[in-house]
């Protein structure tokens, strides 16, 4: 294994457990669960933006940033995988890619599954 991947690991933990050092806290502050499961209704974090979007922009930066100069290395430089810039980059950019979807795709849920509660509560209210 090369030393640019080595340290893409290491720098990919330190994201990791700097995302997670903020996510659990704020989950527990503002997520508001019942009999063990989200209250959707009661939840609101979903319905605006937050912390999370603003980091997962940060990555989403971060990333396009990772993809580009790989890019410019491989296209331009002519380098190899032997490159420990090259190394550091791509695993980089493929960690990246792979924690801004999955969080994408859990906001979307989460966010559908909020405003169907926040609808349901109010064509209850008109019936």
């Amino acid at each position: 294994m090369g030393i640019g991947f080595i340290i893409s690991l290491i720098v990919a933990a330190i994201g990791i457990i700097i995302i997670l050092g903020i996510m659990i806290p704020y989950h527990k502050k503002y997520v508001i669960k019942e009999n063990g499961k989200i209250n959707y209704k009661k939840t609101k974090i979903y319905l605006r933006w937050n912390v999370f979007d603003t980091l997962t922009l940060i990555l989403a930066i971060y990333t396009i940033f990772c993809v580009q100069a790989l890019n410019m290395l491989l296209t331009f430089g002519g380098e190899t995988i032997e490159n420990p810039y090259v190394q550091f980059f791509t695993n980089q950019a493929q960690a990246w890619v792979i924690v801004t979807i999955s969080y994408l795709v859990t906001r979307i849920s989460s966010t559908l599954k909020c405003i169907k509660a926040q609808i349901g509560e109010v064509h209850d209210i008109d019936e």
